[in-house]
Protein backbone atom coordinates (compact mmCIF):
# COMPACT_ATOMS: atom_id res chain seq x y z
CA UNK A 1 0.00 0.00 0.00
CA UNK A 2 1.08 3.58 -0.97
CA UNK A 3 0.05 6.60 0.67
CA UNK A 4 -3.46 4.31 1.78
CA UNK A 5 -3.58 3.37 -1.68
CA UNK A 6 -3.65 -0.40 -2.64
CA UNK A 7 -2.65 -1.65 -5.87
CA UNK A 8 -1.71 -4.79 -8.45
CA UNK A 9 0.85 -5.01 -10.72
CA UNK A 10 -1.12 -7.45 -13.24
CA UNK A 11 0.16 -9.29 -16.46
CA UNK A 12 3.49 -10.60 -14.62
CA UNK A 13 4.96 -13.60 -16.15
CA UNK A 14 8.74 -14.10 -15.13
CA UNK A 15 9.87 -14.22 -10.96
CA UNK A 16 12.42 -10.88 -11.60
CA UNK A 17 9.42 -8.94 -12.28
CA UNK A 18 7.12 -10.14 -9.68
CA UNK A 19 10.21 -9.98 -7.17
CA UNK A 20 10.58 -6.03 -8.02
CA UNK A 21 6.53 -5.46 -7.96
CA UNK A 22 7.27 -6.80 -4.31
CA UNK A 23 9.87 -4.69 -3.75
CA UNK A 24 7.80 -1.55 -4.80
CA UNK A 25 4.93 -2.24 -2.64
CA UNK A 26 2.86 -3.73 -4.81
CA UNK A 27 -0.44 -5.45 -2.22
CA UNK A 28 -1.67 -7.98 -5.04
CA UNK A 29 0.84 -10.18 -7.88
CA UNK A 30 -1.70 -10.67 -10.78
CA UNK A 31 -1.29 -13.43 -13.34
CA UNK A 32 -3.45 -13.55 -16.24
CA UNK A 33 -4.20 -17.40 -16.28
CA UNK A 34 -5.62 -16.81 -20.31
CA UNK A 35 -4.08 -18.35 -23.55
CA UNK A 36 -5.43 -15.73 -26.04
CA UNK A 37 -3.66 -12.44 -23.78
CA UNK A 38 0.24 -11.75 -24.92
CA UNK A 39 0.57 -11.64 -20.80
CA UNK A 40 -0.76 -15.44 -20.51
CA UNK A 41 1.23 -17.78 -18.74
CA UNK A 42 0.11 -21.45 -18.84
CA UNK A 43 -1.16 -23.15 -15.51
CA UNK A 44 2.36 -25.02 -15.74
CA UNK A 45 3.94 -21.78 -15.62
CA UNK A 46 2.29 -20.56 -13.09
CA UNK A 47 2.80 -23.48 -10.63
CA UNK A 48 6.49 -23.16 -11.75
CA UNK A 49 7.01 -19.43 -10.75
CA UNK A 50 5.34 -20.34 -7.03
CA UNK A 51 8.40 -21.51 -5.50
CA UNK A 52 10.37 -17.87 -6.21
CA UNK A 53 7.62 -15.93 -5.88
CA UNK A 54 7.47 -13.26 -2.98
CA UNK A 55 4.69 -13.55 -0.18
CA UNK A 56 2.80 -11.12 -1.18
CA UNK A 57 -1.15 -12.56 -2.85
CA UNK A 58 -1.59 -13.82 -5.86
CA UNK A 59 -4.45 -12.91 -8.14
CA UNK A 60 -5.30 -15.53 -10.93
CA UNK A 61 -6.38 -13.33 -13.75
CA UNK A 62 -9.13 -15.18 -16.26
CA UNK A 63 -11.99 -15.06 -18.83
CA UNK A 64 -15.29 -16.91 -18.08
CA UNK A 65 -13.50 -19.97 -16.11
CA UNK A 66 -15.31 -23.53 -15.34
CA UNK A 67 -15.61 -24.87 -11.64
CA UNK A 68 -12.31 -27.16 -12.42
CA UNK A 69 -10.18 -23.92 -13.90
CA UNK A 70 -11.01 -22.52 -11.02
CA UNK A 71 -9.90 -25.25 -8.60
CA UNK A 72 -6.90 -26.01 -10.64
CA UNK A 73 -5.96 -21.95 -9.73
CA UNK A 74 -6.26 -22.50 -6.07
CA UNK A 75 -4.29 -25.58 -5.88
CA UNK A 76 -1.51 -23.04 -8.02
CA UNK A 77 -1.39 -21.19 -5.14
CA UNK A 78 -3.79 -18.47 -6.53
CA UNK A 79 -5.06 -16.60 -3.39
CA UNK A 80 -7.63 -14.67 -5.41
CA UNK A 81 -9.41 -14.76 -8.21
CA UNK A 82 -10.68 -12.03 -10.99
CA UNK A 83 -13.06 -13.44 -13.89
CA UNK A 84 -13.73 -11.08 -16.09
CA UNK A 85 -16.98 -12.02 -18.23
CA UNK A 86 -19.30 -11.33 -20.65
CA UNK A 87 -22.00 -8.99 -19.34
CA UNK A 88 -24.93 -11.60 -20.31
CA UNK A 89 -23.32 -14.29 -18.53
CA UNK A 90 -25.93 -16.22 -16.91
CA UNK A 91 -26.29 -15.34 -13.34
CA UNK A 92 -26.19 -19.05 -12.61
CA UNK A 93 -23.35 -19.17 -13.40
CA UNK A 94 -21.81 -16.34 -11.38
CA UNK A 95 -23.50 -18.11 -8.86
CA UNK A 96 -21.26 -21.16 -8.98
CA UNK A 97 -18.40 -18.84 -9.06
CA UNK A 98 -18.64 -17.44 -5.92
CA UNK A 99 -19.53 -20.25 -4.54
CA UNK A 100 -16.21 -22.20 -5.77
CA UNK A 101 -14.11 -19.45 -5.04
CA UNK A 102 -15.93 -17.48 -2.25
CA UNK A 103 -16.97 -14.00 -1.79
CA UNK A 104 -14.18 -12.79 -0.42
CA UNK A 105 -11.93 -13.95 -2.66
CA UNK A 106 -13.73 -13.46 -5.75
CA UNK A 107 -13.16 -10.15 -7.83
CA UNK A 108 -15.95 -10.19 -10.36
CA UNK A 109 -14.61 -8.22 -13.66
CA UNK A 110 -17.45 -7.52 -16.22
CA UNK A 111 -17.14 -6.56 -19.09
CA UNK A 112 -19.58 -3.58 -19.49
CA UNK A 113 -21.14 -1.67 -22.27
CA UNK A 114 -20.74 1.86 -22.08
CA UNK A 115 -24.86 2.34 -20.86
CA UNK A 116 -24.88 -0.52 -18.65
CA UNK A 117 -23.77 -0.30 -14.79
CA UNK A 118 -23.06 -3.46 -12.38
CA UNK A 119 -25.99 -5.42 -12.03
CA UNK A 120 -27.49 -5.10 -8.60
CA UNK A 121 -28.22 -9.16 -8.14
CA UNK A 122 -24.29 -9.39 -8.78
CA UNK A 123 -23.28 -7.54 -5.65
CA UNK A 124 -23.94 -10.21 -3.06
CA UNK A 125 -21.78 -12.93 -5.03
CA UNK A 126 -18.09 -11.21 -4.07
CA UNK A 127 -16.86 -8.54 -2.25
CA UNK A 128 -14.42 -6.72 -4.95
CA UNK A 129 -15.26 -5.49 -8.27
CA UNK A 130 -12.81 -4.37 -11.09
CA UNK A 131 -14.24 -1.82 -13.95
CA UNK A 132 -12.25 -2.02 -16.85
CA UNK A 133 -11.68 -0.31 -20.30
CA UNK A 134 -15.07 -1.81 -22.47
CA UNK A 135 -14.05 -3.37 -25.61
CA UNK A 136 -15.95 -5.44 -27.50
CA UNK A 137 -13.81 -8.26 -28.33
CA UNK A 138 -11.19 -8.04 -25.78
CA UNK A 139 -11.25 -8.86 -21.65
CA UNK A 140 -9.14 -6.17 -20.54
CA UNK A 141 -5.51 -5.03 -21.46
CA UNK A 142 -6.47 -2.43 -24.06
CA UNK A 143 -4.16 0.20 -22.63
CA UNK A 144 -7.43 2.21 -22.91
CA UNK A 145 -8.49 4.41 -20.33
CA UNK A 146 -11.07 3.79 -18.48
CA UNK A 147 -14.71 5.80 -17.57
CA UNK A 148 -13.53 7.41 -14.40
CA UNK A 149 -16.53 8.69 -13.87
CA UNK A 150 -18.67 5.82 -14.29
CA UNK A 151 -16.39 4.18 -11.69
CA UNK A 152 -17.26 6.98 -9.23
CA UNK A 153 -20.68 6.36 -9.85
CA UNK A 154 -20.27 2.95 -8.89
CA UNK A 155 -17.74 3.68 -5.61
CA UNK A 156 -20.36 6.12 -4.33
CA UNK A 157 -23.26 3.94 -4.56
CA UNK A 158 -21.67 0.93 -3.18
CA UNK A 159 -19.46 1.93 -0.76
CA UNK A 160 -19.63 -1.29 1.13
CA UNK A 161 -17.80 -3.26 -1.71
CA UNK A 162 -14.13 -2.70 -3.14
CA UNK A 163 -13.81 -1.03 -6.33
CA UNK A 164 -10.56 -1.24 -8.44
CA UNK A 165 -9.87 0.83 -11.31
CA UNK A 166 -8.63 -0.02 -14.05
CA UNK A 167 -7.64 0.38 -18.05
CA UNK A 168 -5.23 2.89 -19.20
CA UNK A 169 -3.49 3.97 -16.12
CA UNK A 170 0.38 4.74 -15.63
CA UNK A 171 2.76 7.00 -14.21
CA UNK A 172 1.35 9.76 -16.35
CA UNK A 173 -2.06 9.89 -15.57
CA UNK A 174 -2.84 7.87 -11.98
CA UNK A 175 -2.88 11.01 -10.15
CA UNK A 176 -5.59 12.43 -12.02
CA UNK A 177 -7.18 9.85 -12.17
CA UNK A 178 -7.09 8.98 -8.28
CA UNK A 179 -8.23 12.95 -7.67
CA UNK A 180 -11.01 11.97 -10.45
CA UNK A 181 -12.28 8.50 -9.32
CA UNK A 182 -11.80 9.22 -5.63
CA UNK A 183 -10.06 5.57 -6.07
CA UNK A 184 -8.29 3.34 -3.20
CA UNK A 185 -7.26 0.67 -5.10
CA UNK A 186 -6.17 0.37 -8.62
CA UNK A 187 -4.71 -2.30 -11.22
CA UNK A 188 -1.93 -1.23 -13.95
CA UNK A 189 -0.46 -3.67 -16.61
CA UNK A 190 0.52 -2.21 -20.05
CA UNK A 191 1.00 1.24 -18.57
CA UNK A 192 4.47 -0.01 -16.64
CA UNK A 193 5.91 -2.53 -19.43
CA UNK A 194 8.26 -2.44 -22.22
CA UNK A 195 6.61 -5.11 -24.14
CA UNK A 196 3.17 -6.71 -23.46
CA UNK A 197 4.26 -9.42 -20.56
CA UNK A 198 7.55 -7.26 -19.60
CA UNK A 199 7.54 -4.83 -17.30
CA UNK A 200 9.94 -2.02 -17.26
CA UNK A 201 11.35 -1.14 -13.98
CA UNK A 202 11.42 2.57 -14.19
CA UNK A 203 8.02 2.64 -14.74
CA UNK A 204 6.96 0.92 -12.16
CA UNK A 205 9.37 3.13 -9.72
CA UNK A 206 7.51 6.26 -12.30
CA UNK A 207 3.81 4.94 -11.28
CA UNK A 208 4.87 4.03 -7.48
CA UNK A 209 6.14 7.47 -6.82
CA UNK A 210 3.07 9.22 -8.40
CA UNK A 211 0.60 6.95 -6.03
CA UNK A 212 2.92 8.22 -3.25
CA UNK A 213 2.50 11.87 -4.26
CA UNK A 214 -1.31 11.84 -5.39
CA UNK A 215 -2.09 9.35 -2.09
CA UNK A 216 -0.31 12.36 0.41
CA UNK A 217 -1.84 15.01 -1.80
CA UNK A 218 -5.41 13.27 -0.77
CA UNK A 219 -4.50 12.86 2.55
CA UNK A 220 -3.58 16.65 3.27
CA UNK A 221 -7.22 17.12 1.73
CA UNK A 222 -9.08 15.49 4.25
Amino acid sequence: MIAGIQFKICGLTSPGDAEFADRCGADYLGFILYPPSPRGVTLAQFGALQGGLPPRKKVAVCVAPTVAELQSFAAAGADFFQIHFPHDTPMEMLRVWSQTAGASQLWLAPRLPPHLDVAPAWLPLAETFLLDTFHAEKFGGTGRTGDWEKFTRHRQAHPEKTWILSGGLNPENIGEALRQSGARFVDVNSGVESAPGVKDHDKIKLFVAALQSAGSQKNLKK
